[in-house]
């Protein structure tokens, strides 16, 4: 007797209630033994490979490429002979009917009747293609915001929808710092100086403010795909040395696509420096659920006046952007000013 495996959209983790099916990695009609690769998800954390859990034939995939799922959908039908009759699961969620409710949108928006349409997705399923192409012509080029791009799209209108952010500047003196160890230097002292300032080291969920006692700072890192903020750990504890060391560690992964599911989770506060191309500053958005982001603005000789005299001197803007339910102005320029004189005494 032939068994029949739907293998459904599992539970990721860290809260997740949804994930993108970023790449198939099979095809239907494929034999693939237990085990073997058969789709990337990608969440708001990162892409992860999930295995086959069943040996046989991918009878049917019911949910294409670059849609999201709520967790629980079945998304594959594993079993049954290739070459006799496919048996189609019944999905759960946006896979369950014959067309999503975002592709339905669509057609409405465009006119378009989807009973004249014959689908080109997966079991017969309408895509948003086919319903774009039976509307005719369209200016420009249409690329799908998926995968990382998605994920940054919907963080950055759930900061500007949701956070009441106030950012605020200032000059550094980065005369005596070795700009090689610049990031390391900027954890550090943001790590030693949330000791002192711990609304800035916290999160707001609903009704209460959560303070948290462990000093894991995110690291903004661009990456073909979008931006990627891996975390560097116990930042408060360790030198400069090993701190640069996990940078540098995190930040190939980054942009080699192969950062692990922990390394993405759990930051409580976040730098970012853009190098050349931060400009002279930058009002960086807040990396929810933190409450508080740091930026360097591009480092540079500049004129500034000690003892009565213009000299030159490696001068930066140092960028605070916070969240002012949680944190008040005052405050937030009290931890800038001293995350700056700890990076002018280095």
């Amino acid at each position: 007797m032939t068994v029949t495996y739907e293998f459904k959209l599992p539970d990721l983790g860290e809260g997740l209630t949804e994930g993108e099916i970023a790449r198939w990695l099979v095809s239907e009609g494929q034999e693939i033994a237990e085990d073997d690769p058969l789709v990337e998800i990608q969440t708001d954390k990162t892409t992860v490979e999930i295995p086959s859990p069943a040996a046989g034939t991918v009878t049917s995939i019911l949910v294409e490429e670059g849609k999201v799922v709520p967790v629980g959908t079945v998304l594959v039908v594993i079993g049954g002979d290739p070459d006799g009759e496919r048996r189609a699961a019944a999905p759960v969620g946006p896979a369950k009917a014959r067309v999503t409710p975002l592709v339905r949108k669509i057609a409405q928006e465009l006119g378009v009747d989807l009973d004249s349409l014959a689908g080109t997705g997966p079991g017969g399923r309408i895509t948003e293609e086919d319903v774009r192409g039976k509307a005719g012509p369209s200016e420009g080029r249409r690329v799908p915001l998926r995968g990382v791009r998605r994920v940054i799209a919907e963080h950055m209108a759930r900061a500007h929808r949701e956070v009441p952010a106030v950012t605020w500047v200032e000059e550094c003196d980065f005369s005596g710092m070795d700009l090689k160890q610049l990031v390391p230097a900027v954890l550090k002292a943001c790590a030693e100086t949330l000791k002192e300032f711990p609304e800035l080291n916290a999160r707001l969920e609903r009704d209460e403010i959560v303070f948290l006692d462990r000093y894991d700072l995110g690291v903004a890192v661009q990456t073909d795909d979008g931006l990627v903020v891996p975390v560097v750990r116990d930042c408060a504890t360790r030198s400069l040395e090993d701190l640069g060391a996990d940078v540098a560690r995190l930040a190939d992964s980054a942009r080699r696509g192969t950062l692990k599911p922990d390394e993405l989770r759990g930051s409580t506060f976040t730098v970012t420096s853009a190098g050349k191309l931060g400009g002279l500053l930058q009002t960086p958005i807040v990396n929810h659920p933190e409450v508080a982001i740091l930026s360097i603005g591009r480092i540079g000789p500049r004129p500034v006046v000690r003892d009565g005299e213009v000299v030159a001197a490696q001068i930066g803007y140092v960028s605070v952007t916070f969240d002012h339910r949680v944190v008040d102005g005052a405050r937030a320029a009290e931890f800038a000013l001293a995350v700056i004189r700890r990076l002018e005494q280095r």
